[in-house]
């Protein structure tokens, strides 16, 4: 592998919900490519968008110097319950835990009120008698004669994985590692997954419902990129094959395949890394990401050039805005908000007799009508042919035709008749739709954060992004939106900027009044063992920088405040610095410390990225001579603002130039994807290649 700096030939791969992306970049530049997502074998479809692309730069496969790959199989597998047939073992009188959860109610005024169903029903969550207390003292003894007998009751049942989670394990996990042994003698082939790997931190329901859903996708994901591996090896490639996980950072196909809970959100996450990338490059501190792909749409905030990060996040939530009405996961996660709005999205008219549009989508098969592969209920897809935003005889690159009759017809009768419209009229009120969606949620999304949205550039990626983002600017009253170079498959692209990094998690209570310095040095030297195995395999032997967090609270709070350490060995005597760091963030957080109580710390995070040396243009960068853009022809295009069709510009965005600028209503066509600037905007071509769309003063 070259490591001097960078790689010379990297590819990336995202496996969306109806698309796989492919990117490959090159010492002469990049080129990326579309395929359908193979649903029952996604690694043919990866196969296939890979052959296309290094055919199209003329590059073998064993010239690849790695390969980075991220996809939402995991999320799908948790949402649409089709994951392995799997069963708990807890420790004794705890086997209702995913039944209790928090214990509230999570909207208190629903009478009717649906909880999520737990990954694994009750007649799977079994006990084992043991006992490990707070401390990590063992209080009951593992009954291994007991487990045994379990462990043959599993096969009887067809059991493929199972989740260990015993209560405190994560200070003490011999009792978990023992309950492993015993099934790989009696019981082999079982995957098993043990809560003080997979999560190793205090409270007992989210290491739970953690450990769970990494059993639960398990045998999906490991076969999967199994045979992924294997098939990459057959084309002749030899570089490694790294994932892109939920944080943003890379990690080893080995640990993806023990922990794939990790990567359940890692395709949105490469759009947060390309838009991070971005927003530093034009200089604009304070951005909204928006990814909108073929099934989901997802948005995240950019505060002074970086994407909120959290440390858990919940899947396959009941109510769409309401916490608590998901499965709660305990992992490191770019913050997001994702919903159903896609260009695969179903529109449908509901019992009041309302245009609805998603959360069901359409997938890539069969897709939406035009696709002409057996789907005949209307998408978003079908709405914007209708409206003349895409050329049929172009998609994705002029490799599928669309099929407008049975576009028209499918919005005819399934939104157009039920509500007394016409076709246009119909297509139009899907769009509007789907645009509101988007819209609300990211009024929600920044009234969650405390932020306001009308400074902010919006960013768009995604094949239906660059389509729809102008307009959800005018609903949002923001003023810029910029669609990136290769913005119809960003999050691809975006695995290409992804830092080479691994973040390390470990709970361990610590009063900072008492502070003991040595345990806490010899946990961050276990976590940075752990970090730096995997953070080498891409590496080399290029610098690393090293972050250090830690989960902080004053003594008998219920949460904890995240807080960032300096990176140093400790003496007992930094107690105190670490407490007035604490303090001070509460302070900034909260407006006010709390007198007369002490300091605690819950979980210690590790996080190890290679130092990036590659620079990074910025907003000081010289504007390039402003040329007026070549227009290859004009079609007739609905303007939601007009509330009609006008007369648009249809523009390549090949060859487009730094500096060449363009009054809206114009269509800028690029292989995947299309970018639709309204009469109210203009557009103009940055120095590095970016479409940005200016909303006019006039407007």
């Amino acid at each position: 592998m070259n490591q001097s700096g960078g790689a010379f030939y990297r590819l990336a791969v995202d496996i969306g919900g109806t698309f796989t992306d492919v990117v490959l970049e090159t010492p002469d530049g990049w080129a990326s490519g579309k395929v359908l997502t193979t649903g029952k074998a996604p690694e043919e479809g990866v196969v296939a968008g890979l052959q296309f692309v290094l055919d199209k730069a003329g590059v073998t496969a064993d010239k690849l110097d790695f390969i980075i790959h991220g996809t939402t199989l995991a999320t799908n597998a948790i949402i649409e319950r089709r994951g392995a047939r799997t069963a708990l073992i807890t420790t004794h009188g705890f086997r209702d835990t995913l039944e209790f959860a928090f214990g509230q109610r999570f909207d208190q005024y629903d009478l009717e009120l649906e909880r999520p169903e737990p990954l694994i029903a009750r007649p799977l969550r079994f006990e084992a008698r043991e006992r490990v207390a707070a401390d990590g003292s063992a209080l009951v003894a593992l009954d291994e004669f007991g487990v045994r007998e379990l462990a043959h009751k599993l096969r009887e049942l067809d059991i493929e994985s199972v989740a260990v989670c015993f209560m405190h394990s994560y200070r003490n996990g011999a009792h978990e590692r023992r309950v492993r042994e015993i099934l790989n003698e009696e019981a082999p082939g079982l995957f098993v997954s043990l809560s003080h790997e997979v999560c190793p931190e205090i409270r007992e329901y989210e290491r739970t419902s953690t450990t769970v859903a990494n059993a639960y996708v398990q045998p999906l994901m490991a076969t999967y990129l199994g045979k992924l591996d294997k098939c990459l090896r057959d084309l002749g490639a030899r570089s490694p094959l790294l994932m892109i996980m939920s944080s943003g950072s890379l990690t080893s196909i080995e640990t993806a395949q023990r922990f794939p809970i990790r990567l359940v959100e890692s395709g949105p996450a490469g759009g947060a890394i390309l838009a991070r990338q971005i927003a530093m490059e034009l200089g604009a501190s304070r951005a909204v990401a928006l990814d909108m792909g073929g099934t989901t749409a997802k948005i995240i905030l950019l505060t002074d050039f970086e994407p909120r990060h959290a440390r858990s996040m919940e899947v396959a939530r009941a109510y769409r805005f309401l916490p608590g009405s998901g499965l709660p996961l305990r992992i490191p996660v770019i913050e997001m908000i994702e919903i159903g709005a896609g260009g695969g999205s179903i529109a449908h008219v509901d019992e009041l007799g309302r245009i609805a549009v998603g959360p069901e989508s359409s997938g890539s098969s069969p897709g939406p009508a035009c696709y002409g592969l057996g789907g005949s209920r209307p998408t978003v897809t079908d709405s914007d042919l209708l409206q003349g935003k895409l050329d049929p005889d172009a998609f994705a690159g002029g490799t599928m035709r669309l099929d407008t009759q049975a576009a028209r017809a499918a919005v005819e009768a399934h939104v157009g008749a039920p509500i007394g419209v016409g076709w246009a009229d119909a297509a139009a009120g899907v769009c509007e739709i789907v645009d509101e969606n988007m819209a609300n949620a990211t009024r929600v999304h920044a009234a969650d954060a405390g932020e306001e949205l009308e400074s902010r550039m919006l960013i768009a990626t995604g094949g239906a992004g660059p389509l729809h983002a102008a307009r959800i600017a005018e609903k949002l009253g923001m003023g810029t939106v910029v669609i990136p170079k290769a913005a119809g498959v960003g999050s691809a692209f975006g695995f290409l900027k992804a830092p080479i990094a691994y973040e390390a998690v470990h709970s361990q209570i610590a009063h900072l009044a008492k502070f003991d310095a040595d345990a806490v040095n010899k946990g961050f030297a276990n976590l940075r063992t752990e970090a730096e195995k995997v953070v080498r395999l891409a590496s080399g032997d290029r610098l690393l920088r090293e972050r250090r967090f830690a989960d902080m609270r004053y003594r008998g709070q219920g949460h904890e405040l995240a807080v960032e350490l300096p990176a140093r060995v400790y003496e007992n005597a930094d107690g105190a610095a670490l407490t007035e760091i604490f303090e001070a963030q509460y302070q900034k957080s909260y407006g006010r410390r709390i007198p007369n109580l002490t300091v605690e710390a819950l979980t210690w995070t590790l996080v190890l990225s290679a130092q990036d040396d590659e620079s990074v243009a910025n907003a000081s960068t010289p504007e390039p001579a402003p040329s007026v853009a070549p227009i290859a022809r004009t079609t007739q295009v609905f303007d939601a603002e007009v509330g009609d069709f006008v007369t648009a510009s249809v523009i390549a965005r090949d060859a487009l130039p730094p500096g060449a600028r363009f009054d809206g209503p114009a269509l800028v066509v690029e292989d995947q994807t299309t970018i639709w600037a309204p009469s109210s905007f203009e557009g103009r071509i940055s120095t590095g290649g970016h479409v940005i769309l200016q909303r006019k003063s006039n407007a």
